[in-house]
């Protein structure tokens, strides 16, 4: 269990950094194209995202089949019960939350900049699809590996706004998962107690390690940009409502009022 959680901590962490790379503005974007080893290279990059997707898809690919040899040798159901067990902890690649960050990634690459040949037969399978209005996020990875990621706000029951996924692994519009978790915009989800469950599996502790799905957001916000834009203006009053008044009760606080 301990070495599974190190090689989905490896994943994370360098899918974290090509993301970062990616969504890096200005200057920010200056220091860490230098700092990192991509070196300005767009192509090394997208490589980089290509290679992840296909270490997550080879990693799923070994440990289906180990288990399912492990039972057929055993006679047992170990491991299909240490299987669901991983699941259950999020410890599978295929649950990790920048895998759907690397994947809206390439479809954002696909869509704005034509980018085809080599190594792009790799997420020809990977789409966002609507079905009766809904979006989801529907990968064929491989023929033996299948994502189809939800991405209705079971808050609101609209398309994710600004989506964060918790670390139990659904998906929120931000300001949905602040409201379910008794916090403020201003303060954000790090500041929700640790008992705070979330709303579909009822786990708690899930909010503080909450991810902004950023690539997500630039992919709905372009598929979908007249209810993106309906969003934008009532979620920034929203926005300014809560800020004002956590403004003026921390003055408040100050003059002891």
């Amino acid at each position: 269990m301990k070495e599974m959680f190190m090689v989905v901590g490896c994943f994370n962490e360098r899918a974290q950094k090509v993301l970062d790379v990616h969504l890096a503005t200005g200057l920010r974007k200056y220091f860490v194209w230098c700092r990192d080893k991509f070196k300005g290279n767009h192509g090394d990059l997208i490589q980089e995202g290509k290679d992840l997707v296909g270490y997550a898809i080879i990693n799923a690919i070994a440990m289906r089949k180990i288990l399912k040899k492990y039972d057929k040798i055993h006679d047992s159901k170990q491991g299909q019960a240490f299987r669901s067990q991983v699941q259950s902890m999020h410890m599978e690649i295929l649950q990790s939350p920048w895998l759907c960050e690397l994947i809206a990634l390439h479809i954002n690459l696909r869509e704005t900049k034509g980018i085809t040949g080599n190594g792009s037969e790799l997420f020809e399978g990977c789409f966002l699809v609507f079905n009766d209005g809904k979006p989801s996020l529907s990968c064929e990875l491989s023929d033996a590996v299948k994502l189809e990621i939800d991405l209705t706000c079971s808050i609101c029951l609209d398309t994710v706004f600004d989506p964060v996924c918790l670390t139990c692994g659904h998906i929120f519009c931000f300001m949905c998962a602040c409201k379910s978790g008794s916090v403020t915009i201003v303060d954000g989800l790090k500041a929700t107690q640790p008992t705070a469950k979330c709303p579909l599996c009822r786990e708690a502790g899930v909010y503080q390690g909450s991810l902004h799905l950023d690539e997500l957001n630039i992919l709905l916000g372009r598929s979908c940009p007249e209810y993106w834009e309906e969003r934008l203006k009532s979620e920034r009053l929203e926005r300014i409502r809560q800020a004002k008044e956590h403004w003026e009760s921390q003055s408040r606080a100050f003059l002891g009022i």
